[in-house]
Formats: C-alpha cells, sequence, structure tokens
C-alpha cells in the first residue's frame, strides 16, 4: 500500500508544531509540498502563483538599481526565488521566525526553490519579523540606520487571520508607520492575503503610505476544476 505522505521535517515552536511534508497528489498529478503549523495548512506548491507575484509586483513598483530587499517570511521560498529574478536586485534579506524553516532550505528540501540558500544575494535572518518591523532601527541588528528599497511580506493568512496574537498590531496605522521607516523615499511595502482587499487595512495604508492598491491574482485550482483568487496589496513610501 502507498504511503499517503511523508513529514520531510517537524518540530516544535512557539506558535505550534511546523512540518514540512511531501505527497502525491492525485488531482494535480504531482509532487506535493505543504507546510504546516500544526493542524493548519500555510501554504502548497499547488498554488504559488501569488506569492510569485507579490515579489514581481512588489519590485516593479521599485524604483531604482542595486536594490536592498526584504523578504518577511520564507515558506517554500517562492516570493524569495522571484525577487532573485529582478537583475536589479544585490541585497536580498528574508526574515523567518523558524529555525526548521531556514534549514529546510540550506538542506534543499524544496525542490523548486533548490539553491536558493546558497544564492551569494541572499541572506538568511533568524528572527521576528514583526518585532523589527515596529522596533527602532532597521531588520539587520547592528545597523539601525540601514533602509531598504522594498518590503515584501508572506506570513498571515489576512490582517485579520493571523498566526500569532501579537502580530495583529503591525496591521495597524502605528504598525505600518513602523515598517515605512525602514523604507526608502519611494520604496514599496508589498504584502500577500488569502482574501480580497480589507476595507479597514486599506484605509489605514493610505494613512501610512502613497498608491495603496490592492490586486486580486487569479489561479487555475485542481481542486475544483475553476480558478480561486489571493490578493497582493501594494504601497509606496512618502
Amino acid at each position: 500500500m502507498s504511503i499517503r505522505f511523508e513529514v520531510l521535517d517537524s518540530r516544535p515552536s512557539p506558535m505550534g508544531e511546523i512540518s514540512l511534508r511531501r505527497r502525491y497528489d492525485e488531482e494535480a498529478r504531482s509532487e506535493v509540498y505543504e507546510v504546516k503549523l500544526g493542524e493548519e495548512y500555510l501554504m502548497s506548491s499547488l498554488f504559488p502563483v501569488a506569492e510569485i507575484e507579490l515579489a514581481r509586483l512588489g519590485l516593479a513598483r521599485t524604483p531604482g538599481t542595486g536594490l536592498d530587499v526584504v523578504v518577511g517570511g520564507l515558506g517554500l521560498g517562492y516570493t524569495a526565488q522571484a525577487a532573485l529574478e529582478d537583475t536589479r536586485l544585490t541585497t536580498l534579506t528574508v526574515v523567518e521566525y523558524s529555525e526548521a524553516v531556514i534549514d529546510w532550505h540550506r538542506e534543499d528540501l524544496v525542490p523548486d526553490t533548490t539553491g536558493l540558500a546558497a544564492d551569494p544575494r541572499v541572506h538568511l535572518l533568524r528572527s521576528d519579523f514583526f518585532a523589527a518591523a515596529m522596533g527602532d532601527g532597521s531588520f539587520h541588528p547592528g545597523e539601525p540606520e540601514r533602509r531598504y528599497d522594498a518590503v515584501l511580506l508572506d506570513i498571515d493568512h489576512t490582517p485579520r487571520h493571523v498566526l500569532h496574537e501579537p502580530h495583529t498590531a503591525f496591521y495597524t496605522v502605528e504598525g505600518l508607520r513602523g515598517v515605512a521607516a525602514k523604507l526608502h523615499e519611494g520604496g514599496c511595502f508589498a504584502m500577500w492575503s488569502d482574501d480580497p482587499a480589507d476595507d479597514d487595512f486599506m484605509t489605514a495604508l493610505a494613512e501610512v503610505f502613497d498608491h495603496v492598491e490592492n490586486r486580486e491574482i487569479w489561479f487555475d485550482n485542481p481542486y475544483t476544476g475553476g480558478q480561486s483568487s489571493n490578493s497582493v496589496y501594494l504601497a509606496t513610501k512618502r
């Protein structure tokens, strides 16, 4: 009898057990890699389209060359890998809370993003993105004045459906001012969400940033035979 799925790694964390699974999906007729937090699915290699578009849309909004970019949340690595396709990028800092997730990439356990951790432009930083974003200084310890050209965020499901209660403070005007202060003038803040635009969050973004919009990203869903969507928030530092 075939095994339905294989757990490649599973470790405890303050937010619950985090695991990487591999399975063969009959509907998609392909091997699928999934990240779970406890019993909650965080992401799947079946649906990377919006995570990739997060990087592409965010960096398309970002002016200049020699870009210094931050990605909040590593996951399966699709956003970080898509960011590296921008030839203007020189430094990519990926802020990830879980040491396990960083190890998965250092060990190349995710085939679609093999080699990501070894790219000389990439710095995998074990840290709490939200604490750093709302704190004084920068995302890099010891470099309090460092500012970035873009911040691309993919951690919580939505501004209202968060993985950890302390994250909720980020999705307020005060929290957003913290991340805006870490961007160069004209820099971009972009964020993935599982849901369409949230009116209250759009209002908060507009109080802090310019040129605020939400793009709905559609992709094929083999389970429904139709299409599903995520969305990407985009905002420019004043």
